[in-house]
């Protein structure tokens, strides 16, 4: 990869390595869905900041605007909002290679009913908004990428939507495995209750039978 700047700093005097590669995790993820050019990919790069995540870290909290679009190059985060009991429900998970946002402050500007915290330690990648516009109405090619992304986030919206006003305790369960095959490394039991729309004491039950030997075996 070529010499690239972040945020104004050179690689080599102002970003260590293992940031570096953050990137590079960034670009390899692209390139596999656009068709970016080098010069454009050095656009790109040149906008972004890196941020090392603490475990239990907020990146966002009920109250804020957010204003960034964010990659996550490592780690594993949840988006979550208080009942009016102060019970937290987990609304999203984050992982590796995927995009953390809350779509509803990003596109119209407004606080947010929701937080963001980091569930490990985390790498991100971030744009602002004005950046990130630009870099859209620049490079024809990260538009399409874009326009592809809010499709399948749409998409994969709709299919928890059903999962959850259809699906029985175990299908939510298999169907959340597929969705997060590592997730369970990475966080409290509660947390993935909680996303399920289901008691932890459910979802130990779930876990449990669907562990069990089947006869003959």
């Amino acid at each position: 990869m070529p010499l690239k700047v972040f945020k104004g700093q050179a690689v080599v005097r102002g970003i260590s390595l293992s940031l570096v590669s953050m990137f590079e995790i960034f670009e390899k993820y692209l390139r596999e869905s656009a068709d970016i050019s080098e010069q454009d990919m050095a656009i790109i790069c040149s906008s972004c900041t890196i941020k090392n995540i603490r475990k239990w870290q907020p990146i966002h909290n009920e109250g804020e605007v957010w204003k960034s679009m964010c990659f996550i190059a490592s780690g594993c985060f949840r988006l979550y909002r208080y009942d009016k009991n102060g019970t937290d429900h987990t609304v999203r998970f984050g992982i590796e290679n995927w995009w953390m946002t809350d779509p509803e402050s990003y596109n119209y500007e407004r606080p947010s009913g929701y937080n963001i915290e980091a569930l490990s330690a985390s790498t991100i990648i971030l744009w602002d908004k004005a950046q990130w516009d630009e870099l859209l109405q620049a490079i024809p090619a990260l538009k399409l990428f874009y326009e592809r992304l809010i499709m399948k986030a749409f998409e994969t919206s709709q299919q928890r939507i059903y999962w959850l006003i259809s699906g029985s305790a175990e299908e939510r369960y298999l169907e959340f495995q597929k969705t997060y095959p590592t997730v369970f490394n990475k966080v409290p039991l509660h947390m993935v209750a909680s996303y399920l729309g289901i008691s932890r004491e459910t979802l130990s039950r779930v876990r449990k039978e669907l562990t069990k030997p089947t006869k003959g075996n």
